[in-house]
Parts: structure tokens; C-alpha cells; sequence
């Protein structure tokens, strides 16, 4: 059976063995799991609204069909407490309603986010009246007892209000929302602690005093060897106490608070999720305004849903599927693999809008197996710009993503960026597009565009290389060693570099070589087979010597390799 067929039949056979019927649900295990919707994968090609982008139905009919002609097939957006309960007891769902509707007629899913008791920290979604009413519903205290703007999560007044908006809402959804078009629910956002690493109020105190609660004791003894190494090193450095208040357990520096808030953030998400968890099967998330920057807790929004602390939000919050970054610093690459951890499949809800997303969705993808990206403020998005492109690409790559999962990620920004490995006895090396001879933009001072993209291997020697801007070789696993240093230089034309040495006399001592039989570019059709857009050859494959994508398209192309002697 040839690799086209059998990428068909393997597609045809996964997406016939999963479930049907069913809304949306992760299928498989830990980091590896799957996103289906009504009984089909589906990967989130997403971007989240702007905070008020969503806060008026003129603004929703507006934004969608944009939406819709930028490539994506799904928008992340806002439910917002203060709008859908303005009087307490009286829900207005009209803007749920508007969205539903029109991500409908403009081909798009939804995931809502719970604009709850807490965004970015502040309370400054909640409706006024819980506002105004500090008695019924108090605030979070800093260490000086300074009151802030931020409900207190030791309330039950406040989590039995959120809870109650939160519940009509996800009641509400499941009676209007017969076509499946709302597939992922995120509870609150950007949780943690500002100013203070943890709560100062009187309760939060008492609690910061008490013995640390049985159910993390279990914990911290059930899965002692594969705790996060921050949190297993606070751990240890306190004598890997089983018994005592959070000081005794974890210390008294600003982390230690940050794990005792951490704790008591869950446990109140966990009360709304298991809330959730008895009205939808939809995949439950909270996401993580990160710790970057070298800023201490309280500096950044301590206790959220951070790396270092997924053991305690996995033991106070297990009805969660995950954790989430929400990424806006340099360095996409290292914060992506904190978060596709063992047991955490990789969403990024939220990224930096920027031309390079559509590189970095590629390297998401292809290296962890992620269940989408979302850049954010996507209404301010170009509609034929790269994003465009590259979500296109990615999505006539499902049955292909859906039925082989041996895939790498590649994710390049400088002519330092290298990525090498073996693989079926070949070392493959794959590098920026603009280390090649080729582009003037390489050297005349221009940045270069980050360039993103994955290989899926098919069957021993044959592979798909997609996505933009990347430069691929393949050498038997002895070939490098026995290859000179001169042979890499060589100029446009294939021929060596001016100024290059001439090839060592010295005898080759490689077995076999590895040769580029074939590199076509081709388009993924539904069935998961290939049609051939054209053969790339001669120049368009240096004669045999790589295979390339350039940095202003995506494409796909199906490579073969072959040994000679």
C-alpha cells in the first residue's frame, strides 16, 4: 500500500473510531489527547476579541464576518459578568445569543471566557452590585491591609454569586446552542494576586496559619517523584514535611505564599468546574498571565494557573482539563514546552497578534501536538495577511495531523537557529530559509520573519515538510562525519562559495549516502491523499541538496529519500 493510500484509510479509520454525537471532548491521554467536535478532530485555529470587543451586538455582526475571512474556525470570546447579570437575580444573555448566532452563520466555533469574579486579576468584571457591597461580598487585602480591587477568593458570598452566573449561563448555552457551535468553556481569567503574593485578609490569614489541607498531603505522597521540579525543590528545602501549617510545608518567602494562594484559587475554580461538569462534557481550561520578566509574586499575577504550581491546581482543581499560557514575551518556543507537559495538552488562548503567529501556530503544531493557538485582538488583524495563509495550510492538514502524530516543530528567527536530529538512520537538519544565498533581505539589515514549520513522517524515508520559511538537508547518520566543512559553502549556482578551501583529500569513510529521490508540492485533499501541485526540482531542490519553503508562503511538500553507495 502506497503512502498516500494509507494516510486515507488511517484517517478514514480514526475519525470512524471516535465517538459520535457528542459536543466536544478531549479523546486519548494525557499530553496526547485530542480535541473532537461531534465525533470528528478538530485543532483550534483561533484568536481571542479584544476585552470590550464583544460587548455589543453591532460590534459582534461587525467583527465575525471578518473572522470568518481571515481563515479561522474558531473565536475566543468573552461572557461578561457585569452585562449578563446588571441586577442581581436578572440575567440578560442577549450577547451570548448574538455570538452564538453569528459565529454560526459565519462558519466559526466558540469558546467562551468567563469573565467572572476575576480577569487579569481585578475584579473588574463583576457586576456593581457585588461591587459596592463589601460587607456581603469583601475584598482582597496586601500585607499593609490595603483593600484592593480584587474579590476575596475566601468568600463564599462572592464564589456562590460567580458560581450562580456561571451556571445560568452554561444552562443557558445548552438550550440555545443546538448546532454544537460552543466547543471550550474557560473559567475566569488570568487569576493571581497582585500587589501582595497572597491575600492578607483576616480569613486568608487564618487559613495561611492552619495545617496544610489532607487532599494536598495526599498528593504531594501519591506523586512525590514527578512533582514540578520547582515546587518538589520548595518541597524538599522545608524537609519534605507530611504534616503542618504552609510555612512549616513550604517556607516563609513570597513562593511559599504563592502556594498556599495558589491552593485556595483552585479550590474555588474547582467549585464552578464541578458546577460545569454536570451540565456539558466541553473541555474546562484556566489560563495563566505568566511569570516572566523576573518579576516576583505579587509583581506578576501570583497563584494563577502557572507551570511551577500545576500540582497544586491538579490536586485543588482536578475536574480541569488544563492549563494554559497566555504568551506576549519573546521566547515562544521555552514557554510553550512549560505548559506541553506531561498529563497538559498545549492550548495557547491568547499570543501577541504579530505577523509571525502563523510561523509560531505551525511550530505549536508540529512539535507538541497542540489543540489550537489564538492570537489576541484578532479583529485588528490583517484579512490577507500570513495568518490567513498558514491557518489554510494547517487546516487541509487534519487528516494528516489526525493519523500521524511523529512529527517535529520548528521554529527559527536567526541564522544562529539549528535543529537536528535522526530519524530511520537519516540526520536531518533543517534551518531559516535565509541562511540560503538567495534573498537580500537576509543581509541588508532587514529583520527576518520567524519561520515556522513541522515534518510528519509517513513511512521510512518519506516525509511532509509544511509550513514557511525553512531550509531542510538529509545525511546518513556517518555522512556528516565523513563530509568536509568546504562542501557546505557553496553559492547560488551549486558550485563552491568564492574564497572556499578545497575538499580534504582525506578518504571518505561513510557506508551509504542519502539522496533527495523526489520533492513535490502538493495539496491535502479531505481524504487525507495528495494531489500534486508540481514537481520542485533542479533549482527549486539545489539539485537534489534540500528542500525549501520561503518566508512570504506556506506550503506543503511530500518528500522521498533514497540511499546510494
Amino acid at each position: 500500500m502506497n503512502a498516500f493510500l494509507k494516510i486515507a484509510v488511517a484517517a478514514a479509520l480514526s475519525l470512524t473510531s471516535l465517538s459520535s454525537g457528542a459536543q466536544s471532548q478531549l479523546v486519548g491521554a494525557g499530553a496526547g489527547r485530542q480535541l473532537q467536535v461531534d465525533g470528528k478532530p478538530f485543532f483550534i485555529l483561533g484568536g481571542e476579541l479584544g476585552n470590550s470587543s464583544a460587548s455589543s451586538e453591532a460590534d459582534i455582526k461587525r467583527i465575525f464576518p471578518k473572522l470568518n475571512s481571515m481563515g479561522l474556525n474558531t473565536v475566543l470570546v468573552p461572557a461578561y459578568w457585569d452585562l449578563l447579570e446588571p441586577q442581581e437575580g436578572k440575567f440578560d444573555f442577549s450577547l451570548v445569543d448574538a455570538t452564538i448566532r453569528e459565529a454560526e452563520a459565519n462558519n466559526l466555533k466558540v469558546v467562551f471566557l468567563w469573565f467572572g469574579a476575576w480577569k487579569n486579576s481585578m475584579s473588574c468584571y463583576a457586576p456593581e452590585w457585588l461591587k459596592v457591597d463589601c460587607r456581603r461580598f469583601p475584598r482582597a487585602r496586601t500585607k499593609q491591609g490595603k483593600p484592593l480591587e480584587i474579590a476575596s477568593a475566601f468568600s463564599e458570598n462572592v464564589l456562590n454569586a460567580d458560581k450562580k452566573a456561571f451556571e445560568n449561563l452554561l444552562n443557558h448555552i445548552n438550550k440555545v446552542d443546538t448546532r454544537h457551535t460552543v466547543i471550550m468553556l474557560q473559567i475566569e481569567n488570568e487569576i493571581g494576586m497582585l500587589e501582595s503574593a497572597r491575600d492578607y485578609s483576616s480569613e486568608a490569614t487564618r487559613l495561611f496559619n492552619a495545617p496544610v489541607p489532607q487532599d494536598l498531603i495526599s498528593y504531594l505522597k501519591a506523586n512525590k517523584k514527578s512533582l514540578h521540579p520547582d515546587f518538589r525543590a520548595r518541597w524538599e528545602a522545608a524537609g519534605s514535611k507530611l504534616k503542618g501549617s504552609w510555612a512549616d510545608l513550604f517556607g516563609t518567602d513570597l513562593y511559599a505564599e504563592e502556594i498556599f494562594m495558589a491552593y485556595h484559587y483552585a479550590t474555588y475554580v474547582q467549585h464552578l468546574a464541578k458546577t460545569a461538569r454536570r451540565l456539558t462534557q466541553m473541555p474546562l481550561y484556566v489560563n495563566a498571565a505568566l511569570n516572566s520578566r523576573g518579576r516576583q509574586p505579587g509583581q506578576y499575577p501570583s497563584a494563577g494557573p502557572l507551570a511551577h504550581l500545576v500540582d497544586v491546581w491538579r490536586c485543588a482543581a482536578p475536574s480541569l482539563d488544563f492549563i494554559s499560557p497566555d504568551i506576549y514575551d519573546p521566547g515562544f518556543e521555552q514557554w510553550v514546552s512549560r505548559y506541553a507537559m506531561p498529563g497538559n495538552p498545549l492550548f495557547v488562548p491568547e499570543m501577541r497578534l504579530c505577523e509571525d503567529n502563523g510561523a509560531q501556530a505551525f511550530y505549536a503544531f508540529g512539535e507538541h501536538n497542540a489543540l489550537g493557538v489564538s492570537p489576541f485582538s484578532i479583529e485588528n488583524g490583517n484579512v490577507d495577511g500570513k495568518l490567513k495563509k498558514a491557518y489554510a495550510t494547517l487546516n487541509s492538514l487534519t487528516p494528516i495531523l489526525t493519523s500521524h502524530t511523529a512529527r517535529h516543530g520548528m521554529l527559527f528567527e536567526s541564522a544562529s537557529d539549528e535543529r537536528t536530529w535522526l530519524e530511520d538512520g537519516v540526520r536531518i537538519t533543517a534551518r531559516h530559509f535565509f541562511t540560503l544565498p538567495w534573498d537580500s533581505r537576509a543581509t541588508d539589515g532587514s529583520k527576518w520573519p520567524a519561520a515556522g514549520a513541522m515534518l510528519i513522517r509517513l513511512a521510512p524515508m518519506e516525509y511532509i515538510l509544511a509550513g514557511s520559511g525553512v531550509v531542510m538537508t538529509f545525511q546518513g547518520q556517518d555522512e556528516a562525519a565523513a563530509s568536509s566543512a568546504a562542501q557546505a559553502k557553496l553559492g547560488e549556482d551549486g558550485f563552491a562559495a568564492t574564497g572556499s578551501k578545497q575538499e580534504s583529500a582525506a578518504t571518505w569513510t561513510a557506508t551509504k549516502r542519502i539522496g533527495i529521490a523526489s520533492v513535490d508540492q502538493v495539496e491535502v485533499l479531505p481524504d487525507g491523499s495528495m494531489r500534486r501541485i508540481r514537481r520542485l526540482n533542479g533549482d527549486e531542490d539545489h539539485q537534489g541538496r534540500h528542500a525549501r519553503i520561503g518566508v512570504d508562503d506556506f506550503q506543503v511538500l511530500h518528500i522521498k529519500l533514497y540511499l546510494y553507495e
